[in-house]
């Protein structure tokens, strides 16, 4: 589904990610871990096409190019980023944002959607645990409930490509089994995960196929499921 080649990302003129290679299979779960400063989100943030990362290199989806692509088109295309730290939005509902991002170009079928998403919105909320309803988007939000938000986001955009950077930050115990359900719900043969995390807790319920380690801007290892146990009882030291 995606290809990256030699792909470097600079913030601010300094180099971040230092010419990473990788790809990533259709229907596959992947993790990136690594240590604070590694440059995970940074790369995350370049798939995605924001502006402030500047990438020089290639990403490929289904065989195009899409280097020189906005964030707004690449999710069009069906990528999702699940933000490290989501920003509040003042004056903007989730249902609002929803409609928006989910709008139909045919006008019964819109209000149609309107119904579904409010219906999705409700179901997603009451299996997290979260009161988004009428609420301005993430403004006063805990740090775990603008994660749960951006879960049923997901869910309502039924991306292909989720890039789910520390998806499991700020969630007690329940709250990482219920965000764990809803990922492995989502699974399919069409449909890619990409999990950021420096621990191994959210992937004792969202097994991955494949793991990246990133040090310094760089993937130093790639290898299965036991690569987490490795770095669990040992460290990035490890690798």
């Amino acid at each position: 589904m995606l290809k990256v080649e030699d792909l470097h990302v600079s913030v601010a003129g300094k180099e971040i990610v230092k010419g990473v290679s990788f790809s990533l299979e259709k229907g596959k779960i992947y993790a990136i871990m690594g240590p604070n400063g590694s440059g995970k989100s940074s790369l995350c943030n370049a798939l995605m096409g924001n502006p402030d990362y500047r990438a020089k290199g290639k990403i490929i989806l289904d065989g195009k190019d899409i280097t020189a692509l906005g964030a707004d088109e690449r999710a069009r295309l069906g990528m999702f980023l699940s933000f490290q730290n989501p920003e509040e939005i003042e004056g903007v509902e989730l249902e609002q944002l929803m409609r928006r991002a989910s709008k139909p170009a045919d006008r019964k079928e819109e209000i149609r959607n309107w119904a579904l998403v409010k219906e999705k919105i409700r179901k997603g909320s009451e299996t997290l645990g979260l009161n988004a309803e009428k609420r301005e988007l993430n403004v006063g939000f805990s740090g775990g409930e603008k994660k749960k938000a951006e879960i049923v986001q997901m869910e309502i955009l039924q991306p292909r490509l989720m890039l789910l950077d520390e998806i499991d930050s700020g969630l007690d115990v329940d709250a990482l089994k219920a965000a764990a359900k809803a990922i492995n719900k989502m699974k399919g043969p069409d449909r890619t995960f990409l999990l950021v995390t420096h621990y191994s807790r959210i992937l004792k319920y969202v097994k991955p196929d494949f793991v990246l380690i990133i040090k310094d801007g760089k993937i130093v290892k790639e290898g299965g499921p036991e690569l987490v146990k490795k770095i669990e009882k040992e460290g990035y030291k490890a690798v």
